[in-house]
């Protein structure tokens, strides 16, 4: 027997989205710290459902080509701008949102910081206009957590009933064809991960308790992000790996590249804060952004100098991290204005994870590169001092 759609109630309230709030942000969200992606963008993603005039897959709130339009930004005929929420190869964008609107399911790949989790969101949120239908892996994530669970008192009460199941978010996303999402797919058990087998083959999700099952209605699919450092926590068993399309995320080509994305998402970050404009630091952004791909790539910029790699990723998501740490720091005890010795302490932090050897190679990357790199006598006086 299958369970019909009406049947699987939800269990938490999505809040409307109201007209006349600004940049599209719903009243409930308003004062949200990090609004979700379609309320955050709803501004964008209303425009580019109106003026979107191709075909859509099954329950798709935009077609294909809008989806990828809305992730790596645009210009609408009506003069619109779509900013861009990811910025890499469109080829990688353009398989991911294909993947989807087959029945395969997608899984982002990539090193930590490559935006996985923040791509995920954007095409639940573009496909589907719901991007909180998640499931957050950790070594600690039931199998409940995937499938169902149930409510004890109605349990012990009546016994096994509709009324006494509780839906996971992929349970309601089968039921409603709707995008699910499943966060560090690698960190959560094997013998859970292997409950996606049968959701993803068969599109079905057997409840044996009651002899019923629930079967995924169009519009269904599934993203799941991976970090590729974390091979061998819980490797994903052959089967269910067949089940994926896998698109693996890049770190950035350039290093040009890799100061946008850091100023781009910084900006956002900041005008939530009431922190300074970006542009008033730039250049600090552009010294933070090099140090990471020095440091990370093992070798100084122009290819003279071989370095030593420490044991952090140091990652764009934590390059992003240390300018809104040091904004918060021009903010509140400076000028307004990013300075080297506002980001200073950040980068020891991100370097220096090992107390031992990453602390000798960050010193020998001070004195051996920064040290006589014109232009950054103040970088280095300022990571001389915190570093003391």
């Amino acid at each position: 027997m299958s369970v019909p759609v009406a049947s699987v109630e939800p269990t938490t309230v999505r809040p409307p989205v109201s007209e006349g709030l600004g940049e599209g942000v719903s009243e409930s969200a308003g004062d949200a710290l990090r609004p979700h992606a379609e309320h955050a963008f709803a501004a964008e993603l209303a425009a580019l459902a109106a003026q979107d005039d191709r075909p859509r897959p099954a329950r798709w709130r935009l077609s294909p080509w809008a989806v990828a339009t809305y992730l790596l930004g645009g210009t609408l005929p009506d003069g619109t701008v779509i900013t861009p929420k990811y910025v890499g190869p469109r080829r990688i964008v353009e398989v991911a949102v294909t993947t989807l609107a087959t029945d395969r399911a997608l899984l982002l790949l990539g090193v930590p910081g490559t935006a996985k989790t923040w791509v995920s969101e954007h095409l639940a949120a573009a496909v589907s206009g719901d991007s909180t239908l998640l499931v957050q892996g950790t070594a600690g994530t039931p199998e409940e957590a995937i499938r169902y669970g149930w409510n004890y008192a109605q349990l012990l009460a009546h016994g096994p009933s509709r009324d006494a199941l509780v839906p996971s978010p992929v349970m309601r996303a089968m039921a409603e064809g709707m995008t699910a999402r499943v966060e560090e797919l690698t960190r959560i058990p094997a013998d859970v991960q292997d409950t996606l087998i049968t959701i993803l083959s068969e599109k079905v999700l057997p409840i044996p308790e009651l002899g019923q099952e629930v079967q995924a209605v169009r519009g269904f699919n599934l993203i799941a992000t991976a970090n590729d450092r974390d091979r061998g926590v819980n490797e994903l068993s052959s089967a269910l790996r067949r089940r994926f399309n896998t698109v693996v995320l890049p770190l950035p080509e350039s290093a040009d590249a890799e100061v946008d994305i850091v100023s781009r998402r910084v900006d956002q970050i900041g005008r939530s804060l009431d922190l300074p404009a970006v542009p008033e630091g730039m250049d600090e952004i552009r010294r933070v952004v090099t140090v990471f791909r020095e440091l990370r790539d093992g070798v100084t910029a122009d290819g003279r100098t071989k370095l030593k790699s420490p044991s952090g990723t140091l990652s764009t998501a934590e390059a992003i991290s240390v300018v809104t740490g040091g904004l918060a720091l021009a903010a509140h005890f400076g000028d307004g204005v990013l300075r080297a010795s506002d980001v200073a302490a950040g980068i020891l932090g991100a370097v220096v994870r090992d107390p031992a050897a990453d602390r000798v190679i960050w010193q020998e990357y001070l004195e051996a590169v920064v040290r006589e790199r014109d232009g950054w006598k103040d970088f280095y006086r300022a990571c001389r001092e915190v570093s003391a």
